[in-house]
């Protein structure tokens, strides 16, 4: 067990988490909704500090991020727990397993190891992926710091629940934040999370990318009749267009039938060209689509001259035609982020 870095004691032995937007009061001998925070005699303690669920050499385009070191290795590391209760989710198993017997019998890896591993698999930066890294925030935490002095990038994929404490004492150390932005209106996270106070999501990735300089792409599974109107795919194109930029990527993705939501079809083809089309109207740049291999929105092109940038089948990526972060033909500046200058040319 490690103890918690973000929390309160209170009277009666009671704590207050302050790891994520829900800040529980759990009293002693139980519980977060996360399940891995444990009030013990009235002290806080993560129970899955260097606990690994999942440890992989990844592409950086299977996170996905598009115009965050394209091309490059990633060392992908996942733990325990989350703090939503997605009922869709596709690592169920890991994010919110019926047992916590495998979270202890799991294999340790500390943060000097990670990233010893990740440089002797000639991987370029750190993914925290699978499970809500936000759960795992002391060892992210550790590792994130350890990375930045090797010369490592890092990476949060997330579901941007993070508290603005959390994002704040992290967010020196943190270069990428790949969000999900599962809907726009609170009855779509309530039915597909559980959670309130979704608006939270949309102020902590804004402070992510304001106040840390962080990377930021969007993601949105497009779920037939929960998120899928045109409603509410315009209020997420709309706020990546105004609160995030023009060029941030907006991925949208098909869905596909998992765990409690096994009699939901897997999403339409043409209800993600639709998407496409409303982010188009709303002045987005970048938009790609998840999911459907051999699409032709997979190729990243100028948004000003139409000259293919970056040419992707399926996680293998091509530059062809960047100058630094800009267009090789018309010198357009642009939101991607290269490993080095010379890379592509």
């Amino acid at each position: 067990m490690h103890e918690a870095l973000l929390y309160q004691k209170m009277p009666h032995n009671i704590t207050r988490c302050h790891t994520c937007q829900w800040s529980c009061r759990i009293n002693p001998n139980h519980l977060g909704v996360c399940q891995v925070y444990q009030n013990i005699s009235g002290s806080l303690f993560s129970l899955n500090y260097g606990r690994t669920s999942s440890v992989a050499v990844d592409p950086i385009e299977k996170k996905p991020l598009y115009h965050f070191y394209p091309g490059s290795q990633v060392f992908s590391l996942g733990s325990w727990g989350c703090n939503f209760h997605c009922s869709g989710c596709q690592n169920w198993e890991i994010a919110c397993p019926d047992t916590y017997e495998r979270l202890f019998n799991s294999r340790t890896l500390l943060p000097e190891q990670a990233v010893n591993m990740a440089k002797e698999y000639h991987c370029q930066g750190i993914a925290f992926t699978y499970n809500e890294p936000t759960v795992w925030f002391e060892y992210t935490l550790d590792c994130a710091r350890l990375a930045k002095n090797s010369g490592l990038y890092t990476v949060y994929v997330t579901n941007g629940y993070m508290s603005t404490q959390a994002l704040d004492t992290i967010g020196p150390y943190l270069d990428a934040f790949r969000v999900d932005i599962k809907g726009f209106k609170a009855g779509t996270y309530q039915k597909l999370s559980k959670i309130q106070h979704w608006e939270k999501i949309l102020t902590t990735t804004e402070r992510a990318k304001a106040q840390w300089g962080m990377h930021v792409e969007v993601v949105t599974n497009i779920i037939p009749a929960y998120n899928d109107d045109p409603e509410q795919l315009t209020g997420i194109a709309r706020w990546i267009k105004t609160r995030l930029g023009e060029l941030t990527p907006w991925h949208v993705t098909r869905f596909y039938p998992c765990r409690d939501m096994q009699n939901t079809p897997s999403t339409p083809l043409e209800t993600l060209e639709k998407a496409v089309e409303i982010g188009k109207g709303e002045g987005l740049k970048y938009i790609y689509l998840g999911n459907v291999p051999g699409h032709k929105s997979e190729t990243t092109c100028c948004p000003e001259c139409g000259q293919p940038l970056i040419r992707r089948k399926g996680y293998d990526s091509e530059i062809c035609g960047l100058d630094n972060d800009r267009c090789r033909r018309c010198q357009s500046k642009l939101y991607i982020r290269l490993s080095s200058p010379a890379e592509g040319e």
